[in-house]
């Protein structure tokens, strides 16, 4: 049987590739899409891959993978630090969630240090750039097999 995993990325990772590349790297959203496609496929994973800047349709996708995929590995941006209705929806999901930042938010502004998804995240990857997607991947693959 084959397992599902979406891969929810927020605010501003559609601009990565461009936006401050110092701090974030200069691989695309669609870069590092492919590279975890590629690793889904060699993992036996369906994989579904989105971004959105908009709060409520993450929600609404962390509610729709609850009833239908495995685990959900979740980039929240800056949505990670402010919203309680992420933390929430992922609460109720009932799924594995794994908790990816590019940068280490601890090495960055003080406001980053605080994350309303960790407490609700079966573990969290930060401070890799885009190889922690594949970190992730790599355990959702061992919590759902």
């Amino acid at each position: 049987m084959s397992h599902s995993v979406t891969i929810i990325n927020g605010p501003n990772l559609n601009m990565l590739g461009t936006r401050e590349p110092e701090i974030y790297g200069s691989e695309t959203l669609a870069d590092i899409e492919a590279k975890c496609r590629t690793l889904a496929g060699e993992l036996g994973l369906e994989l579904d891959f989105c971004q959105s800047n908009t709060e409520g349709e993450i929600v609404d996708w962390i509610q729709q993978a609850g009833g239908s995929q495995s685990a959900i590995i979740l980039n929240a941006g800056a949505y990670t630090h402010t919203s309680v209705a992420i933390h929430d929806a992922l609460l109720a999901c009932g799924i594995p969630v794994i908790e990816v930042h590019l940068s280490n938010v601890f090495q960055r502004e003080e406001f980053r240090h605080h994350s309303y998804i960790s407490s609700v995240a079966k573990g969290v990857i930060c401070g890799f750039g885009s190889q922690g997607y594949e970190f992730a991947l790599r355990a959702a693959a061992k919590l759902t097999n």
